[in-house]
């Protein structure tokens, strides 16, 4: 019997470590910019309403609480623009990396089937078609696939790694097609409240959408927005009929985001203060890092939204991670994002205040 983990590919991670050390030896220690990992407090409001929910003796449902399900089409409708969501549109999930790993699974697809996402992506759109045994394919313009037996097609905007921002136009044009082709669309806008110098639009934006959330749907999450990643807190929100063969299927599989999380979530989204307090922090240290590595002779690639710089000194990554690595600062080898990116590395800005005052006197 084969495992599971012949299917997948190598943890990416792991060959880093070489580079963690040599960073960690540094006189003043190791600047991670690696992992995108939120270092900031989660906010007391949230903290508190977690608190107020601990004494959750009984299971939590799939479907959330009504207050959830009233928190997340609220949200939806203030933030995205959506119209016309109703409970049946939106469903709680347990961190977005278990959705996006499983998805394809609980789609029912498998070998034959497609799963389409970007040339330049998150590895865990392919280890999803690899866990369904399902065929994959990465594209730059997802309208120039071969539309045959292409079930399932991934949008990523704001992009990690590259922070690029699909414009409204190019998003209405590709839901356009994909709708033609009868092809699912699943959206990750996980990084949708963090654009700087581009301001990202959803999937189901009615000027998207045409007013109907029909073959598609959206990814949110609160991990970075909210400095929720150890909450395991995100969600989907569009096609009623998709998300009730979901939730049917996660009922089954016993996929309950907890209770006092949930109790998290609605406070979180009912607050809009810490999010702005917190793209702030992240504002200023992209400005620094920005500037260090322009000065150090990087060259930055799109990087308009999200909380990654993209960067590159035209050379292997990986002799920029070694680079770095001296310097005492980790990042990502931007390989890891797919072939496309050997050239670049992902500087990650989820570091504290002083960690990047660190880098950028060292850059």
């Amino acid at each position: 019997m084969s495992a599971v983990s012949d299917r997948l590919p190598t943890f990416p991670w792991d060959k880093l470590e070489p580079f963690k050390a040599t960073a960690r030896a540094h006189p003043d220690g190791i600047v991670d910019l690696s992992v995108g990992t939120p270092v900031d407090p989660v906010p007391e409001l949230i903290q508190k309403a977690l608190v107020a929910a601990a004494d959750s003796p009984g299971y939590p449902t799939v479907w959330g609480t009504p207050e959830l399900r009233d928190a997340l089409t609220g949200w939806c409708e203030r933030r995205l623009g959506a119209r016309g969501l109703t409970h049946r549109g939106v469903l709680p999930v347990v961190g977005s990396k278990e959705l996006v790993a499983w998805l394809p699974t609980q789609l029912g697809l498998g070998p034959g089937d497609k799963v389409a996402y970007p040339r330049l992506a998150y590895p865990t759109y392919e280890v999803g078609a690899r866990l369904a045994r399902a065929d994959y394919v990465s594209y730059e313009d997802p309208t120039e696939l071969d539309p045959t037996d292409l079930k399932l097609l991934w949008l990523n905007s704001p992009s990690n790694p590259t922070g690029r921002v699909l414009s409204k136009d190019e998003l209405t044009r590709i839901v356009a097609w994909a709708r033609e082709h009868g092809i699912l669309v699943f959206s990750d806008e996980c990084y949708l409240e963090l654009g700087w110098e581009a301001d990202p639009v959803s999937v189901l934006h009615p000027d998207v959408c045409g007013g109907s959330h029909e073959g598609l749907v959206s990814v949110h999450s609160l991990s970075k927005r909210s400095n929720l990643a150890g909450y395991r807190a995100a969600f989907l929100a569009g096609d009623p009929t998709v998300l009730g063969e979901l939730l049917e299927i996660r009922k089954h599989g016993g996929m309950m985001t907890p209770a006092p999380t949930q109790a998290a979530v609605v406070a979180a989204l009912g607050d809009d203060t810490h999010v702005r307090e917190q793209r702030e922090r992240y504002t200023a240290r992209r400005t620094a890092l920005r500037e260090a590595l322009l000065r150090h002779g990087f060259r930055i690639e799109h990087s308009e939204a999200s909380l990654y710089l993209w960067a590159t000194r035209d050379e292997s990554c990986w002799d920029t991670v070694a680079h770095l690595a001296e310097l005492g600062i980790l990042v990502a080898p931007g390989d890891f994002y797919g072939p496309a990116g050997e050239r670049f590395v992902r500087v990650a800005l989820t570091a504290t205040d002083e960690r990047v005052r660190a880098a950028v006197g060292r850059l």
